[in-house]
């Protein structure tokens, strides 16, 4: 996902299809695989940063004089950022590529992770990569950033999309010269600029000088684990419904994963990813072992990631979380 090309296949490769009413099952395989990559729901935040992203990169369209308005994708892990980062990633190179003349080979969208104890040198690096810049291990720090610059430039690059932020520690030396390298790209670079990275508001990248240079820039959206209730409406039974309904199986009782909403938000501390994740698992379960169908008792026998067990299953007694709460 980090090259130009693997991200433009990943944009163009239409996303799993729930199967439709009355279609004939498909092969087991096919259904294996599906629930595999299995749909992506458009939650809260993916519809926030989508819209958020389309405004700012009007608002920054003509600005010429200093850094364009940015935004920050904060939470939890496995709370579906870099999900939410990717869709809309995808959403502004599908509208490019369709407004598109023959022959435009532009790049409308960037997609950069931030190396482990980036320095200005490797995360100038990830830059060149994914557009395929030559570079050399002799190469300056400078000499990268021009190349960068000139060709992001060149290449119509409009929207760049940086993974993993929190991995810049702006408190020692090299994540500082990282974090200066990072500012003087946003200026020099005419695009809009997304970062997305675990609980950044509570990290170094938000500490200090440079750390305020970057909030004093940017708005905030916080992609944090839904609540079972928000006013009137329950966003994450509203949720478990959603991904219900994408379903391929073919004895699954429609309504039976809502109603068990105050367990499953238990049991996953209403974290998007962790929910995806049970539910892929139970479906991929229920067709190998011919039941067809997902149960309390099945989603109960799987394994989550340690932080989901943790939450519902603590290691120390008398540390489980009630339902609903979180």
């Amino acid at each position: 996902m980090t090259t130009f090309d693997a991200f433009a296949r990943f944009a163009a490769t239409a996303p799993p299809t729930p199967p439709k009413p009355g279609q004939a099952p498909r092969p087991l395989e096919e259904r294996l695989a599906y629930h595999s990559q299995f749909v992506t729901v458009r939650t809260p935040a993916i519809e926030t940063l989508a819209r958020q992203v389309r405004t700012l990169m009007i608002l920054g369209r003509h600005q010429q004089v200093t850094a364009r308005p940015s935004l920050i994708v904060t939470g939890p892990a496995t709370t579906g950022k870099t999900t939410a980062l990717l869709q809309v990633g995808r959403t502004c190179h599908l509208a490019h590529t369709r407004r598109a003349a023959p022959g435009d080979d532009s790049v409308p969208v960037a997609y950069v992770l931030v190396p482990p104890g980036a320095t200005a040198k490797t995360l100038a690096g990830e830059f060149a990569r994914y557009l395929g810049i030559p570079i050399t291990s002799r190469m300056t720090t400078a000499q990268i950033t021009t190349a960068v610059c000139h060709t992001y430039t060149a290449a119509g690059v409009k929207l760049v999309l940086i993974d993993e932020i929190h991995r810049l520690n702006p408190r020692t030396s090299t994540g500082a010269e990282a974090a200066d390298w990072l500012k003087d790209l946003t200026e020099r670079v005419p695009a809009t600029f997304v970062y997305a990275g675990i609980d950044v508001t509570t990290s170094a990248v938000f500490t200090g000088v440079r750390g305020a240079q970057l909030a004093g820039r940017a708005s905030l959206i916080d992609c944090g684990a839904l609540p079972a209730r928000a006013g009137d409406r329950e966003p994450f039974r509203e949720l478990i419904t959603a991904l219900e309904q994408a379903l391929d199986l073919t004895a699954h009782r429609p309504g039976s994963l809502p109603r068990l909403a105050p367990y499953l938000h238990e049991r996953t501390g209403g974290r998007i990813g962790s929910l995806a994740r049970l539910i892929r698992q139970a479906a991929i379960e229920a067709i190998l072992d011919s039941s067809e169908r997902i149960t309390k008792t099945l989603l109960d026998s799987i394994a989550l990631d340690h932080l989901a067990e943790e939450h519902y299953r603590p290691r120390t007694p008398g540390r489980r979380a009630q339902p609903g709460t979180r």
